[in-house]
């Protein structure tokens, strides 16, 4: 009886475990039947953590694609193209069950319009029977070849972006290398043996004034025509054509390339400091705010370019010589001495300098001859010696002469010499009997068959022609006087200040007396001087 008993339990048991496994077997048989089901539809079992279960709204689609097409519409663009040809993406029934997609392109604009970007919006509409707006899921690979094409995608992004960045670099480069060497290539120098100083005056106001007044900042009151009260303006469109050659375009960029890490100095009198501070006018138009600067001190006046290190000087010598009217701030003297032979406590400033431009004339004209000091300043002596103005001129250049021969490295400094700037205090000199000096003149001469005399030292020019013409150190005689003679306009006349003082209305309405036919208006005719001083700097270097 045990025994059955026991038998009969074992076989419950072994009943009941078959019938557990039977039930295991069909779960297994079940769930098996479901994961093929699922792995036939997915077509890849390692993708099923990332398979949509459920299927996607047409708002979800829209912000996924505006959020792909504003990081990188070119990368997207790119990415749908590749999922079209290679995953088998049913783009076309995707897309239909959209009925608007907006696309975003973001265009850069040239470097010239500050990198500004300009948005742009397309809209694109397609029709799709109601019955057929199923979205076909999107079809992936494996794991692997997912995150290596999401490497690639990166890869391909951070390559575009660093050329997108080269090539903003390279464009840079380019930009600046144009600004200089369009300076270098659109500038035709004229012949060598052309002579520049023959020629007319054309009115040209496209090209001409070269800057303007209210832009220079570093203009004196004395040459400020237009600010003290001229109503016309003319004279600042007057261009020199010469005869048989032209002048080069003048470029400020040009010229502060040629004068980097170098010092261009003028030396002489009121009328040197008139083309001085044209120069200045003429370069900083193109420096920045901050990166110029203005320093006086004694007779020495620098003005400086922080960015190209260079500077234009001027160096208040009205004689070259030493005289007792050196004072830069109190030279108002009738009693003019001079000491022809002694120049080195001038020309000490002048060594070491790349560009020197000299002249002195005008401090000559008021009396028909020069008082030469007996013994020297410095001991106090006061004899002198009247002797006539050509001799004294001639003993003051020869010592300048010796000076330049001496101290000056022709293979580093050149060296200029402007000739006598003219007056016009006789209007009977050009025909106009109903002048007042300049006053009332507001156009050149351009009748120049006519005989024309202003009253110029002859003279002196011929002597400074000549010194400089048998010189050991080449120097450029810049021939001024001729072609300024026309220019009976272009004078300060009563648009300026007497004694560091604006005239008033009522010396304005006497020119007799009180009108300036020496000095002249900037912008003006040392603006011309100033272009032949450039066309021999870039011609040079």
């Amino acid at each position: 009886m045990q025994p059955a008993r026991r038998k009969t339990i074992f076989s419950e048991t072994g009943v009941m475990k078959h019938r557990k496994n039977n039930n295991l077997s069909v779960f297994v048989v079940v769930f098996s039947v479901f994961l093929f089901g699922v792995f036939m539809y997915n077509e890849d079992v390692k993708s099923i953590a990332e398979f949509p279960f459920s299927r996607p709204n047409a708002s979800e689609v829209q912000e996924d694609q505006a959020i792909s097409k504003q990081g990188n519409p070119l990368l997207v663009q790119e990415t749908i193209k590749n999922e079209k040809e290679n995953n088998g993406v049913a783009l076309d029934s995707r897309s239909a069950s959209l009925e608007e997609v907006n696309t975003k392109i973001v265009t850069r604009t040239t470097p010239d319009d500050h990198d500004q970007e300009t948005t742009t919006t397309t809209t694109t509409t397609k029709e799709q029977p109601d019955d057929d707006r199923e979205l076909k899921p999107i079809t992936v690979k494996d794991d692997d070849d997912h995150q290596q094409r999401v490497s690639e995608d990166h890869k391909e992004d951070d390559h575009e972006k660093k050329i997108e960045e080269e090539e903003e670099e390279e464009e840079q480069k380019v930009e600046l290398q144009v600004v200089v060497e369009e300076d270098d290539e659109d500038v035709e120098l004229p012949p060598e043996d052309c002579d520049l100083f023959t020629g007319q005056w054309v009115f040209d106001n496209e090209t001409h004034p070269l800057y303007k007044e209210d832009e220079c900042e570093f203009l004196t009151a004395q040459v400020t025509c237009m600010r003290n009260g001229r109503k016309d303006s003319m004279y600042q469109n007057w261009r020199w054509q010469p005869r048989d050659c032209n002048l080069p375009r003048y470029k400020p960029r040009l010229l502060l390339e040629k004068l980097r890490n170098k010092r261009l100095m003028f030396v002489g009198d009121s009328l040197n400091r008139n083309q001085w501070e044209s120069m200045v006018c003429l370069v900083q138009s193109v420096v920045p705010s901050g990166r110029k600067s203005l320093n006086k001190t004694g007779s020495l006046s620098v003005f400086r370019i922080e960015d190209y290190n260079a500077t234009v000087e001027f160096y208040w010598a009205p004689f070259l010589v030493q005289s007792n009217s050196d004072d830069p701030n109190m030279h108002s003297i009738l009693n003019r001495i001079i000491m022809p032979e002694s120049i080195n406590k001038h020309g000490k400033n002048w060594k070491n300098v790349d560009y020197l431009v000299f002249n002195t004339y005008i401090w000559w004209m008021n009396t028909f001859s020069m008082k030469v000091l007996r013994g020297s300043f410095d001991r106090g002596d006061t004899e002198y010696d009247e002797i006539d103005r050509p001799v004294a001129y001639k003993r003051v250049l020869t010592t300048w002469s010796k000076w330049v021969n001496k101290n000056v490295n022709p293979n580093r400094t050149t060296v200029f010499f402007g000739s006598t700037s003219p007056l016009h205090i006789k209007s009977l000199d050009w025909e106009n009997p109903d002048g007042i000096k300049c006053a009332l003149e507001t156009t050149p001469i351009l009748n120049q068959s006519m005989y024309l005399n202003v009253g110029t030292d002859r003279r002196l020019w011929d002597i400074s022609n000549n010194i400089t013409q048998h010189m050991k150190v080449p120097v450029h005689f810049i021939d001024i006087t001729t072609l300024s003679e026309y220019r009976k306009d272009a004078h300060t006349s009563v648009y300026t200040i007497r004694q560091g003082k604006m005239l008033t209305p009522e010396q304005k309405a006497d020119p007799a007396t009180y009108a300036d036919c020496i000095h002249w208006c900037l912008p003006g005719l040392p603006d011309t001087w100033n272009e032949f001083i450039y066309t021999r700097i870039i011609a040079r270097s």
